[in-house]
């Protein structure tokens, strides 16, 4: 074998661990379905611990910036029905979710580009709208990031609980 028949081995193996390691997640991805007036809504997205960091500070979700709102991918919003998420009106189809986390309120973000890596390309004129969100201190906190769509009176609500805090949006399907 001569030097350029290894040389060429070598960075295939190397190109291969490289890819295989940033192919494997350190969050679990989770989907979440609900239906509401028998129509569907599911939320993909990942999952990240708190493992003993202050959520809120940079690199994570600090308080004031665009965030993912998960890991790794942004988070992804598909319905099979018009919505109201608070005042926005959201047509049926797929969204990436932005938040805006805060002290004593969030901002969620619908962006109408729905497949996007994380918030390195967030685009603010993609936006399809924006709406507050409330926040609640949490009595135990929530060591995984956890969003659900629970019901209620109204339709229902976009609820996120992670680390000591909960947001949560209400929502009616149109």
């Amino acid at each position: 074998m001569n030097y350029r028949s290894i040389f060429t081995a070598l960075c295939a193996s190397l190109f291969c661990f490289v890819f295989s390691a940033n192919a494997q997640r350190v969050s679990p991805h989770e989907k979440v379905n609900a239906t509401f007036g028998g129509k569907t809504i599911t939320i993909e997205y990942g999952r990240p611990y708190v493992k003993g960091r202050n959520v809120w500070a940079d690199p994570l979700a600090p308080y004031g910036k665009v965030w993912r709102t998960g890991a790794d991918e942004a988070t992804k919003l598909t319905t099979t029905a018009d919505l109201m998420i608070g005042p926005v009106h959201v047509p049926a189809g797929s969204y990436a979710l932005f938040t805006i986390p805060g002290e004593k309120e969030w901002t969620l973000i619908i962006n109408k580009v729905a497949e996007q890596m994380g918030a390195f390309d967030y685009d603010q004129k993609q936006d399809l709208g924006r709406t507050r969100m409330s926040v609640k201190k949490l009595s135990k906190p929530a060591e995984q990031l956890t969003i659900t769509l629970p019901p209620n009176a109204n339709g229902g609500a976009l609820t996120i609980a992670w680390s000591d805090v909960e947001a949560s949006v209400p929502l009616m399907v149109h």
